[in-house]
């Protein structure tokens, strides 16, 4: 977090060339301190053992060092931690403190990552994109995603308790690129924004849809009753549907662009 007292050890850790590497770092960001760079002001810093102020810093002094480390070697990633919590649909089983390694999908203690992507480059027809194949394959995806939950071997009893209370999937896209190449968009465009906006409501929409479909069959997800979808009156099968990963590996297997990323 942010307001950790090591917060400036930590952003510079890997100033070094070799210092820790394989890890991915992440600062949490919270409202607290986007407001207080907004206002040009320092923020408190908390020790997490004792939750008793420690010191200040100036955010906008933090920012910097921040933006330095970023630029210089791609870390540490940035969570707008309270973003999330805000929009995470289980808050009553706990808080989100961190993400997976790779940082797409923020989940709870002990709950495991299952994710899956959509190659967007093979949904193009007559120079248009095929909503209808597309749709279909949404289905097949978040049906695939969900057995996975069921077919797979846990290493620990807890991880698989967390990952079949909740379900959660992450159905995501790569070859976004290559897919904006087919179509003659820019990348840096505003069509290619408003196109952005329109295939991730498209495959979310879907989404839901087919969890819901799966939920009908199947039956909820376990802890159904404590999420906000209980709260919509939205019978689901998976707590959360999609996310956005960057699929190295993924694409390099399937010789596309990665993710939502440009060609570099």
């Amino acid at each position: 977090r942010v307001d950790h007292p090591n917060i400036l050890k930590f952003i510079t850790c890997k100033e070094k060339e070799g210092d820790f590497n394989n890890f991915n770092i992440s600062v949490s960001l919270t409202d607290n301190f986007m407001k207080a760079m907004d206002e040009k002001r320092s923020f408190k810093l908390v020790n997490p053992k004792t939750e008793k102020f420690v010191g200040e810093l100036k955010a906008e002094d933090v920012f910097q060092k921040l933006c330095e480390m970023i630029h210089r070697n791609g870390e540490p990633g940035v969570l707008f931690i309270d973003r999330i919590n805000y929009y995470h649909p289980m808050k009553e089983l706990g808080e989100i403190e961190g993400v997976n390694p790779c940082g797409e999908s923020p989940l709870l203690p002990w709950e495991s990552c299952n994710l899956g992507s959509i190659n967007l480059s093979k949904f193009i027809k007559n120079g248009e994109i095929d909503y209808d194949s597309l749709k279909k394959v949404v289905y097949l995806s978040i049906n695939f995603l969900d057995n996975v939950i069921d077919l797979n071997k846990y290493p620990l009893p807890k991880i698989e308790e967390a990952t079949k209370l909740t379900r959660k999937i992450g159905l995501g896209i790569m070859s976004w690129a290559d897919m904006l190449i087919k179509l003659n968009i820019p990348y840096n465009s505003n069509r290619a924004l408003k196109l952005a906006d329109e295939i991730m409501k498209f495959i979310h929409g879907a989404a839901i849809e087919a969890s819901t479909e799966l939920a009908r069959i199947r039956g909820v997800f376990p802890a159904w009753e404590k999420s906000t979808w209980a709260k919509k009156e939205i019978k689901l099968r998976n707590a959360t549907l999609t996310t956005i990963a960057p699929t190295g590996s993924l694409s390099i297997i399937a010789g596309v662009s990665s993710g939502i990323e440009p060609i570099f």
